[in-house]
């Protein structure tokens, strides 16, 4: 299972040289995993589980610049699931340009501390099997 976010360049987000500041990049991935998340809030609610999830590793790699007014569309999917860890790939494009990829492996912990936790299985299932993350 995959999920699309878009994200509209704003003013704030683009540096002196009119390109997007490199460090947003990773807010567009945070901001595409809190919007599935919500969108699954039917069926998941992390915090009665007890469960919650930290950044542990981040790589990322720029493809090209995105600029003010660009629209951004982040994809997102399961890369692989570990037992309390697990990779999620990103993929940004501004319409068929490709902007960015990214793998986050987050670390689960019990909700309001950092001691680590098993995933659960509920989260596992809404999310999905890992999948190939597409071309860029």
């Amino acid at each position: 299972m995959t999920y699309r976010h878009v994200h509209g360049v704003r003013y704030g987000e683009v540096d002196a040289q009119r390109v997007v500041y490199n460090a947003h990049y990773l807010a567009w991935c945070d901001d595409a995993v809190e919007e599935w998340l919500a969108s699954l809030e039917d069926d998941l609610d992390v915090a009665a589980l007890g469960w919650d999830f930290m950044l542990r590793r981040a790589v990322i790699e720029w493809l090209g610049s995105t600029g003010l007014r660009d629209h951004v569309e982040v994809e997102v999917g399961v890369g692989r699931w570990g037992t309390a860890s697990f990779d999620l790939w990103f993929t940004g494009r501004v319409a068929d340009r490709p902007a960015f990829t990214a793998t986050i492996t987050y670390v689960g912990v019990r909700l309001g501390s950092t001691e680590t936790m098993a995933t659960p299985a509920e989260v596992r299932t809404l999310l999905g099997d890992p999948v190939a993350a597409p071309p860029p």
